[in-house]
């Protein structure tokens, strides 16, 4: 056809790295340690709702209320009500998405317009940029700067000793904003701030004092949060999350996003909610009504009993977000010991699923691995490991703008809530690089 036939929202977007990278994974041998998904069962009681609403009522083979599975909104109303300080109404403040990243896309439609410049914290979750892009807004970065720590000593509040003590080591904690950059990023255009904690894929948690200087700048310039909190479980080392909407004066103005795949640890059920005041909410469910309209019954059912067991075991030893709490943490001191015996230099994570780690070291010492003359280091270091190493990782630089990319080159993430047969796999690969670095 002699017309251009994308729209021109889509005009430098439709190249993904994730497509190269997982596919260059499957046709090696490798260790998957790239993808954020869990290969082990969610827990047994969320099997068996997901089962019993498959096999059980067959009207829920059928639509339900276009916002969400009455059952669900309603347990996701008072589960969250409580956390965040509000009385909550399933109807107006909940609405049940394709996944967090339905939510988010959601979102970024609903309230971003031509023009709008959305603050973005660097490193960020890739989908950021785009989702901004296509709404017509301008994505205005700020990055996250590690400020350098004396002996790896000086841990985040609430932080343990690493699980090693060789050496200096990094903690996500001390990756920090600059406040005088963040707050010059405000002007008279600023629709919204997108928030990740924790954050992937620094595994990020930030503290009461960094969520009131971004409650503060946004209540100052009239701007929307848009809080994405999937990992929120996840939270290491006795730190804590705080959702900055429970903070004053931000609920009337955050979008909370959530995930049951990181919940339940079942990403490919694609069942997320946004909460919030309904004068925003009301703007995402015109959205949804005039896209998806209407999201999985039985997965949304599944979801809605395994949150009324949640319930009722909340904050006790038989509660699942403590026992995947501790388990994870435990896989995460696993990874971060196996790769420092490469001399990879891992950065502590404070939650999510994820640790990035500092490749400064190889850069140095492997300046020409091969790829493109302006392909970043990350980005063939990852390629090289892969078909080398039989290791899959994500490089770092395709979590940051294109401008900041050379200033996060020398980092690559792996994911680390993996099944025990997939860690001692890396185990046995880590051991053989080990061997081949020895004299």
């Amino acid at each position: 056809m002699a017309k251009q036939l994308q729209a021109r929202r889509l005009d430098g977007l439709d190249k993904n790295p994730w497509v190269e990278f997982i596919k260059l994974t499957s046709e090696n041998e490798t260790v998957n340690l790239g993808q954020g998904f869990p290969d082990f069962a969610p827990p047994d009681f969320a099997m068996e709702a997901f089962q019993h609403a498959v096999s059980g009522d067959v009207m829920l083979n059928q639509y339900t209320k276009a916002f969400g599975y009455p059952p669900l909104t309603k347990v996701l109303a008072d589960f969250f009500g409580k956390l965040l300080g509000q009385e909550m109404e399933p109807l107006k403040n909940v609405l049940v998405t394709v996944g967090a990243y339905g939510a988010l896309f959601t979102a970024f439609q609903a309230l971003v317009d031509e023009g709008d410049e959305v603050i973005i914290i660097e490193p960020y979750f890739d989908c950021y940029e785009p989702m901004t892009l296509m709404a017509g807004g301008r994505p205005v970065f700020v990055p996250l700067k590690p400020v350098r720590m004396l002996s790896g000593l000086q841990v985040g509040r609430g932080a343990q000793r690493s699980p090693s003590q060789d050496g200096e080591l990094d903690y996500s904690s001390s990756w920090q904003l600059d406040p005088t950059e963040l707050a010059s990023k405000f002007t008279s255009r600023t629709k919204a701030l997108v928030l990740n904690t924790p954050s992937n894929p620094l595994g990020k948690v930030f503290s009461k004092a960094e969520l009131e200087l971004m409650a503060s700048l946004c209540q100052q310039h009239d701007v929307v949060c848009i809080s994405d909190e999937v990992y929120q479980w996840l939270v290491f080392d006795g730190n804590q999350h705080i959702s900055i909407a429970s903070l004053p004066g931000m609920w009337e103005r955050t979008l909370t996003i959530g995930s049951a795949g990181k919940t339940f640890s079942a990403t490919g059920w694609k069942v997320g909610w946004v909460l919030g005041p309904d004068q925003l909410m009301k703007h995402l469910r015109t959205v949804h009504q005039n896209s998806v309209f209407h999201c999985p019954t039985q997965a949304q059912a599944a979801v809605a009993w395994s949150f009324e067991r949640e319930q009722q075991h909340f904050g006790q030893p038989s509660s699942y977000f403590v026992q995947l709490l501790q388990a994870t943490q435990h896989k995460r001191d696993h990874v971060t010991r196996s790769l420092q015996s490469v001399g990879l230099r891992p950065v502590i994570p404070q939650g999510s699923y994820f640790l990035i780690t500092d490749i400064s070291d190889f850069k140095s010492k492997m300046p020409n691995l091969p790829g493109a003359e302006d392909e970043a280091y990350d980005r063939r270091f990852v390629k090289w490991m892969i078909k080398n190493k039989g290791l899959s990782a994500i490089p770092v630089s395709i979590f940051c703008s294109v401008p900041h990319q050379k200033h996060f080159d020398h980092y690559i993430r792996f994911c680390f809530i993996k099944d025990e047969a997939t860690l001692q796999a890396m185990d046995k690969k880590l051991q053989k690089w080990k061997a081949e670095l020895t004299p």
